[in-house]
């Protein structure tokens, strides 16, 4: 899924790729993506770019008229193109789920929305203000947004009793952040992915924030100017502990483990972040002895 570094990086190329450029067409090629029907989808066409923004792991794009925001989930991904088709796309026949076609100062583009396996997640919103969006409505404070530093972190956590990993992936707590990052940022910090967000102590707390910075802020500046076909590998590259089972911890040289739930899994290094211990391998255990 990509998280808030490779949503940033996509912004940041569409937006120059795409201001200023007129909207030619839209198709939605699969209505179960289109979330919103006021304004219809079709109001988009003619309108000018003005701008792309994100939100969280939202991106959007703004016109002169409605804003086009989508948010990729775990399986989607954007195909850009210089030289886009006119092809008519049938309904339901094709892993695309939307496309739109620009034409503008840069010439003509074109944009797939596209989304693999079975299980669709991927969603678009055709909003007059991205905030009529409900994901982004409830979105936390960002992670690099004026308001957010250590003191807002310690409140945060000192209020909840939920294991750290899953409260920085709850995006109404802090937006942008997923499994991989999290993953990353609490190896960086040196801190068990199952304790508790309040058990943290002020000077843990500074390390956490201070992680996330630096972990978050080295994949923004990776992915910064890459076009969406890179944007996957930039971030596969400098991943420690994330999808690296089984491979030497490149800290410590400890194996690096995984804990598997229903629908996703987690990943750390024992020596690293729980003293040793091996974690069990199901969601309420807490070690294995």
């Amino acid at each position: 899924m990509p998280e808030l570094p490779e949503v940033a990086g996509l912004a940041g190329f569409l937006d120059v790729q795409l201001r200023g450029s007129v909207v030619q067409k839209v198709q939605i090629v699969s209505f179960a993506v289109l979330k919103t029907a006021d304004p219809p989808y079709t109001a988009l066409e003619g309108s000018t770019v003005t701008g792309v923004r994100r939100f969280g792991k939202f991106v959007c794009i703004d016109t002169e008229g409605p804003s086009f925001v989508f948010h990729l989930a775990r399986a989607g991904w954007v195909r850009f193109t210089d030289s886009p088709a006119d092809t008519q796309l049938r309904l339901g026949k094709s892993h695309i789920a939307a496309r739109l076609t620009f034409t503008g100062p840069n010439g003509r583009h074109g944009m797939d929305l596209t989304e693999a396996g079975t299980k669709k997640s991927l969603a678009v919103y055709v909003v007059r203000e991205p905030r009529e969006v409900p994901g982004i409505a409830a979105l936390g404070p960002d992670p690099f947004s004026d308001g957010f530093d250590a003191n807002t972190l310690a409140e945060i956590l000192g209020s909840s009793s939920q294991q750290i990993k899953g409260l920085l992936r709850s995006q109404g707590v802090i937006a942008g952040i997923g499994n991989a990052y999290s993953d990353e940022i609490l190896h960086a910090a040196r801190i068990s992915p199952f304790a508790i967000a309040k058990s943290l102590d002020r000077a843990t707390v500074q390390v956490l924030y201070d992680s996330i910075h630096g972990i978050l802020g080295t994949a923004l500046a990776e992915a910064a100017g890459k076009p969406p076909s890179e944007l996957k590998d930039v971030k596969r590259s400098h991943m420690r502990v994330h999808a690296r089972t089984g491979e030497p911890c490149p800290v410590c040289g400890d194996t690096v483990r995984e804990v598997s739930f229903a629908d996703t899994a987690l990943q750390y290094c024992p020596t690293c972040q729980t003293h040793g211990k091996i974690l069990a391998d199901r969601r309420t255990s807490r070690f294995l002895k």
